[in-house]
């Protein structure tokens, strides 16, 4: 067994060369309320994954869900995150990037699956594909506000993580997702909407 990582929710390690996303005890909860939380997040990240594969988007292959160890089973995706790449990526190549996020949001999202945490750190760069992992916020939805409070959320974790290139960066995920996506013209409208609502809120709260 080979730990790789601990978060706030789960921690992952390696075991006989397939990753493991083991949910953690919280001990500040009655046990029995713990114990369904678990299984239920547990439940519906396997699910999303194996929705997400089947609808052509790139994310870890699911081998088996341990629903008493509240643990998934998954491909070991090898590669780098798409911030580290994009940190070191020419123009062109931020810009193939770009094109690919684009398609696979609008590919999730027209599979009624919205991630809730789409940053560039939840993405891996492996065998010229974007994959994306960390679906434990993630949730089914064809509502247009989700879509569009998906697509929020990434375009501000952007902002912060990629500064100098965010507007090209942006543009090109923006342009690919026009391309592929149904229901644009109302998910871009209700973007422009939760923008005004955050900024509205952000100058009252000055």
């Amino acid at each position: 067994m080979d730990y790789l990582a601990k978060g706030a929710e789960a921690v992952l390690y390696l075991e006989d060369g397939r990753l493991v996303k083991e949910r953690a005890v919280k001990e500040y909860r009655i046990r029995e309320l713990d114990d369904r939380l678990r299984k239920l997040r547990t439940q519906r990240e396997a699910k999303l994954l194996e929705n997400a594969q089947n609808a052509g988007v790139a994310v870890p292959k699911i081998y088996k869900t341990d629903m008493r160890g509240y643990k998934i089973f998954m491909e070991y995706v090898k590669g780098p995150s798409v911030k580290e790449v994009l940190e070191k990526a020419s123009d062109d190549e931020a810009g193939i990037i770009a094109e690919k996020i684009g398609s696979m949001v609008a590919r999730m999202h027209d599979a009624g699956i919205v991630h809730n945490d789409l940053t560039t750190s939840n993405m891996l760069l492996h065998e010229g594909l974007v994959y994306f992992i960390d679906f434990g916020l993630g949730a089914t939805s064809s509502r247009i506000e989700d879509r569009a409070m998906d697509l929020v959320v990434l375009k501000r974790s952007l902002s912060v993580a990629h500064t100098a290139g965010f507007k090209e960066l942006w543009s090109g995920i923006l342009e690919s997702y026009k391309r592929c996506a149904k229901n644009v013209p109302e998910v871009l409208s209700r973007v422009d909407m939760i923008e005004k609502r955050v900024r509205y809120s952000e100058s009252t709260a000055l």
